[in-house]
């Protein structure tokens, strides 16, 4: 590019510098300006750079000039992001599970620098999260990609589903790719789910995105619409142990009292309790009866029962007799 053509870039790399280098400890000199200008094939004058400095302050800029014992110089106050923001941005990354460790250090390498060159020092210490299991299917944006336009063109996607082997790599399930009607992505326990109409089933049905591979948009029109009306993401949402599977069944567990905080985190504020009397209280809740919840109430123990149905109590009755049975099994 001409030198001269080079000049009308001046105020980008103006800005870019402030943006990456400033700071109000560690501001940009004059001398510095001209400097990263001159490296980038831009020439510029001490005065020219405080005519720049105020044409970025009237597009609405906070440019801000500091003196010091050694000449002072500017830096970026406001920025898109505070830093206990892209704190905050970076530990969700690092935590979450779905976003895999080479995405994960890509993204936060981003959000290092809308912090700034000496602030992004800072953010380097809170990215640690101990024993955080990741996901290590790096196809799952483009999946996520795909699911949305599928939601918003109003047309269906057709997806492998993936399963660990034994040595530890995700695999194709064996079999046709299947084909559903996308209709909300909802995160919960850590993952992401997709909730989508299974026309061949004529049910609601919800796949792990992270499990979810060679996903594609296809040319036909959504179904489902009045079954995905029946069962908002709210409802999803409420069912906790719904995302493991199995039919969604309203269940009345005695609790002792000492519990109550365990049940309000597990099932929210809004769960049905009343108090039962002698210690106990009892909570009605809707959940899909699989052996993840079962395995949570047992993990309990004796003080949390189900009242009824009595068809759920026989077989949570029958997977606690499996277990020891198996114990007693060489």
């Amino acid at each position: 590019m001409p030198k001269s053509a080079r000049q009308k870039l001046k105020l980008l790399y103006l800005l870019k510098l402030l943006e990456e280098e400033s700071s109000e400890e560690y501001p940009i000199t004059t001398n510095r300006a001209i400097e990263y200008l001159e490296a980038n094939g831009i020439s510029a004058e001490r005065k020219s750079i405080y005519d720049d400095m105020e044409r970025l302050r009237e597009f609405g800029y906070d440019i801000l000039r500091v003196s010091t014992r050694l000449g002072g110089g500017y830096y970026l106050g406001e920025r898109e992001f505070e830093l206990a923001e892209l704190k905050l941005l970076v530990d969700a990354v690092q935590s979450s599970r779905f976003i895999t460790q080479r995405k994960s250090r890509e993204l936060i390498s981003k959000l290092e620098r809308k912090a700034g060159k000496y602030a992004a020092g800072k953010l380097q210490r809170e990215v640690y999260v101990i024993d955080r299991v990741k996901s290590e299917n790096e196809t799952i944006y483009y999946s996520v990609d795909a699911i949305h336009r599928g939601i918003q063109e109003n047309r269906q996607i057709s997806f492998q589903y993936m399963d660990w082997n034994l040595k530890k790599k995700m695999e194709a399930r064996k079999g046709p790719a299947r084909v559903v009607s996308p209709w909300a992505l909802v995160w919960q326990n850590e993952n992401y789910y997709l909730i989508a109409y299974d026309a061949d089933t004529e049910t609601m049905k919800h796949y792990r995105v992270d499990k979810m591979g060679k996903t594609q948009v296809l040319e036909k029109e959504r179904l489902g619409e009045e079954a995905f009306a029946k069962k908002n993401p709210a409802f999803y949402s409420r069912q906790v142990f719904g995302m493991f599977g199995g039919n969604t069944e309203t269940v009345t567990i005695s609790f002792t009292n000492d519990l109550i905080g365990v049940v309000i985190d597990r099932f929210g504020k809004e769960v049905i309790i009343r108090d039962a009397g002698e210690g106990v209280f009892q909570a009605r809740v809707d959940v899909a009866i699989s052996s993840q919840f079962f395995g949570w109430l047992a993990g309990i123990g004796k003080n949390a029962k189900i009242v009824k149905p009595e068809a759920i109590k026989d077989q949570y009755r029958r997977y606690l007799t499996e277990i020891l049975s198996n114990m007693n099994t060489e």
